[in-house]
């Protein structure tokens, strides 16, 4: 029996029509749409599949990604019964995963990553936030950057680790933009802002943190399967240790890397769940020893199960 790890994308893996090959073709994407849509009176088939501004928002976005990933994963799981050894998410794909490991019922989830990007963006607002993707500096040299900047008064941190030589910073806008010039100064190959106005996982999130924690306590399960953390790239399995570690990975960078690094020897295969290949993609530059699968659509989830079942 194969060993795999179920991985989730986060913001990002967005664009519109996806999951429309699910909907089209499944009555359990029909239904889960419908129900998501009741849930939180979003509809989704008009977020999804008709071209608008909104999926780009926070409050949507979360719901949408978190949506279609559970939706290939509910889809795949109708076909198949391997059982992952663990699962993970990157960023918001955390709360997918908790979904698969039975810590959370998926409207719950639904709900819950609509509130926190309502809390997200609600922390944001009126300070001119944005998030940077650097490309070319060791983790370390961006690290010491960004503390002596923090010194001069500017409001920057790291926010993700993606993979060597790639980090998302998170701040805010001003403070990045005045930044540029000292990063390809160090050795950054780019230095890009990203088209966003809120600032994930760092302190200007840190009003959000309280206000997600009652919805956390209400809709979590007391225990579940194995989560790798973002914020520790360890393990979690009960709803305390969840409560703690889903508020703080609100203001502390997500270690996406060292969690692949740290659990890629215990598997045969990763398997993506949601819109695209993001992680796919990130994964062969992080460990090409152990390939990473993916169910985006009806196409890449044949595939999947051909490899499975060879």
């Amino acid at each position: 029996m194969k060993k795999v790890a179920f991985i989730f994308p986060g913001q990002g893996s967005q664009t519109i029509g996806m999951g429309k090959d699910f909907f089209d073709n499944s009555k359990i994407a029909k239904e889960m749409i419908s129900k998501a849509s009741k849930r939180i009176g979003i509809d989704f088939k008009e977020l999804l599949f008709e071209q608008n501004d909104d999926l780009d928002k926070t409050q949507y976005t979360q719901p949408a990604i978190l949506l279609v990933s559970l939706i290939a994963n509910h889809i795949f799981k109708n076909r198949c019964d391997i059982k992952p050894e663990f699962v993970l998410g990157h960023s918001l794909g955390e709360f997918s995963a908790l979904v698969d490991a039975g810590a959370l019922d998926y409207l719950d989830a639904i709900e819950l990553v609509h509130k926190r990007g309502l809390f997200m963006n609600e922390a944001c607002t009126g300070v001119e936030a944005g998030m940077m993707a650097l490309v070319g500096l060791d983790d370390e040299n961006v690290e010491n950057i960004c503390e002596e900047e923090r010194k001069n008064d500017k409001q920057i941190w790291t926010a993700n680790y993606n993979m060597n030589g790639q980090i998302v910073l998170a701040g805010i806008k001003k403070d990045l933009e005045s930044l540029v010039d000292i990063f390809k100064n160090a050795g950054a190959k780019r230095a890009i802002l990203l088209n966003m106005n809120i600032a994930s996982h760092c302190e200007l999130l840190r009003s959000a943190v309280e206000n997600l924690r009652p919805y956390l306590e209400e809709y979590l399960k007391e225990e579940f399967l194995p989560v790798i953390s973002n914020v520790t790239a360890k393990a979690y399995t009960t709803k305390y240790e969840a409560i703690d570690l889903l508020t703080s990975q609100l203001i502390s960078p997500v270690k996406y890397k060292h969690s692949i690094l740290s659990k890629s020897q215990d598997i045969d295969f990763f398997i993506e769940f949601g819109n695209g290949s993001v992680l796919k993609g990130l994964n062969k530059k992080i460990d090409k020893s152990t390939p990473t699968l993916n169910v985006s659509n009806f196409e890449s989830l044949e595939k999947t199960l051909e490899v499975l079942n060879a």
